[in-house]
């Protein structure tokens, strides 16, 4: 969703067997003694979207039910790459796949509870999987379009999923395939697919989140201002699985030059890593924190969606326009270089990122851009921009609408405040013609991201398909590349790339560029052992004081 000394290279991810963390940090250092009273405090400038895991959908979000809900498999809790790695959660082994690739058979570890002494059965996952498709969580797909039956489930013409069948006596659970997808063990990874009690009310339940299987519990929810994050008392440490140090107390401040003043000044004790650090503040950081700030590259993608289903970008020439006409530099400028400028979806150090140059060049081209608007009969077509009130995105919002004004468009700001940007630009009753957008990745696989661009992920509320493209050459591509095994994926690297460089002629997104993070952290915490993850960025279950 998302740093000199990391470890992302390609990022292909791996089913590996498990390695048991212990009681060791990451750098194998005996863990600091953090008692009961040990708290931290996180600050992130925007507000988390959920904190039901059947919801939550934005990093804010992620960063902690991953930690508070896991499912029948996890990621490694490690830097670069090695996050990457799938290992087993809630099961007892990887899944045993069936020779065609449709069938996942699974046995749950005995002896598991909830965080309130709930004991976990078989069942809970199907019901787990069923709550998150009728609360429309905005991953959806990836469960309706993958397990036989939930298609159906989801228009209301069956009551169960046919494609999963749980034995409560034995632990099993098999689940079967529409047709074979190499990724779906990152699905079953996925924070909504982590395991809640059957039953648990089919509504939103982020001021109260339900009881997981996690190392953590969230607690002391305030709507957009704060929440709690403290260890699970009746955790039982699983292999590969960190079982926590420290207590978070997270809350939310728009405003980034406090937010990251008191990190400086050591009264916060984390800066969220989806956030710029005003440019202002670097010097001063690199002069008197450099021992705990650092840049980390991610495998975020930022991008301006261009709405394919309305007047002026459903036209080709007017989405080329805008690919000719905004300068990612000027926009990386604005970014305090927190955004390393591109012009293709897929990132670099991801299987798949195209090597072929920029087919709208590296510099701004004005004169074309207004051609083609003229050309197209669409001069001062209205525009209405979507974009968040805090910096640095309320600039990049300004600057966008700026450039479309210059090329002939008639352009008009919609800021909304940073909790409810999502929601909105995600609802498709207000079909919004453009914004800013960027994906972190649920995890590293092309296939992940083009959920973006897939025709089944279109949906009333929370869609993600931004720019509503129904492209058949697009279906097509991931009907066939889907079915490629994670271990295998870059065997298909080549077609993947040939795929991203005809999103980007299409136009079908403004792509701007991969995200780079600050990992910048106050000096009560161990830097070295503090582990950055690939998808989830900075790991607080890792985290301990000095």
């Amino acid at each position: 969703m998302a740093k000199p000394a990391s470890r992302v290279g390609r990022a292909l991810v791996a089913l590996a067997a498990t390695a048991a963390i212990g009681a060791c940090s990451s750098s194998g250092r005996p863990a600091a003694p953090t008692g009961p009273g040990a708290t931290v405090t996180v600050v992130e400038g925007a507000a988390f979207d959920y904190l039901d895991p059947a919801l939550a959908f934005n990093t804010e979000s992620a960063e902690a039910t991953w930690l508070t809900y896991t499912g029948l498999y996890t990621y490694a809790h490690k830097d670069g790459v090695d996050g990457g790695v799938v290992i087993p959660g809630l099961a007892r082994a990887l899944p045993q796949v069936s020779p065609d690739g449709r069938t996942y058979t699974m046995t749950l570890r005995p002896g598991l509870t909830y965080s309130d002494a709930t004991p976990v059965k078989a069942g809970d996952f199907a019901y787990t999987i069923e709550r998150a498709i009728k609360l429309n969580w905005g991953g959806k797909s990836f469960y309706t379009t993958n397990i036989a039956g939930a298609a159906a489930f989801d228009r209301g013409t069956a009551k169960t999923i046919s494609g999963i069948v749980a034995d409560n006596a034995t632990g099993r659970i098999t689940v079967t395939l529409v047709a074979p997808y190499g990724a779906f063990p990152n699905v079953l990874a996925f924070p909504s697919s982590g395991l809640v009690p059957a039953g648990t009310p089919l509504t939103n339940l982020t001021n109260h989140p339900p009881p997981g299987v996690g190392p953590y519990t969230i607690t002391r929810v305030v709507p957009n201002q704060s929440f709690s994050v403290v260890r699970n008392p009746r955790w039982k440490p699983l292999p590969g699985i960190a079982a926590g140090h420290v207590d978070v107390n997270v809350r939310v401040s728009s405003n980034v030059q406090s937010e990251a003043e008191s990190v400086l000044r050591n009264t916060a004790d984390a800066f969220d890593w989806g956030d710029t650090i005003p440019p202002a503040l670097i010097s001063q950081i690199r002069a008197r924190a450099a021992d705990r700030f650092t840049v980390e590259p991610s495998l975020a993608s930022y991008y301006f969606f261009l709405n394919t289903k309305v007047k002026p970008f459903s036209d080709l020439r007017a989405r080329q326009a805008v690919a000719y006409a905004v300068d990612r530099q000027a926009v990386a400028r604005l970014s305090s270089a927190s955004i390393a400028p591109g012009c293709y979806f897929l990132p670099p150090g991801l299987i798949g990122h195209p090597s072929a140059p920029c087919p709208y060049g590296e510099q701004p081209d004005l004169a074309r851009a207004r051609a083609l608007v003229a050309q197209a009969g669409l001069a001062g077509a209205p525009v209405a921009v979507f974009g968040e009130m805090r910096s640095p995105y309320r600039e990049y919002a300004d600057y966008y609408a700026s450039v479309l004004d210059e090329i002939g468009f008639k352009a008009t700001e919609k800021l909304v405040s940073d909790a409810q940007y999502i929601p909105t630009v995600g609802n498709l009753k207000l079909n919004p013609q453009t914004g800013l957008a960027n994906w972190s990745p649920d995890f590293p696989n092309p296939s992940d991201y083009y959920l973006l661009l897939d025709a089944a992920a279109i949906q009333p509320v929370n869609n993600q398909n931004l720019s509503q493209v129904e492209d058949p050459r697009i279906q097509r591509e991931l009907a066939a590349l889907g079915k490629v095994p994670a271990t295998q994926l870059g065997s298909v690297g080549p077609r993947w790339a040939a795929l991203d460089e005809y999103v980007a002629r299409q136009a079908y997104f403004f792509v701007l560029g991969a995200g780079q993070s600050p990992k910048f952290l106050s000096n009560r915490i161990d830097f070295a052992a503090a582990v950055f993850h690939p998808v989830y960025g900075n790991d607080w279950s890792t985290w301990q004081l000095r």
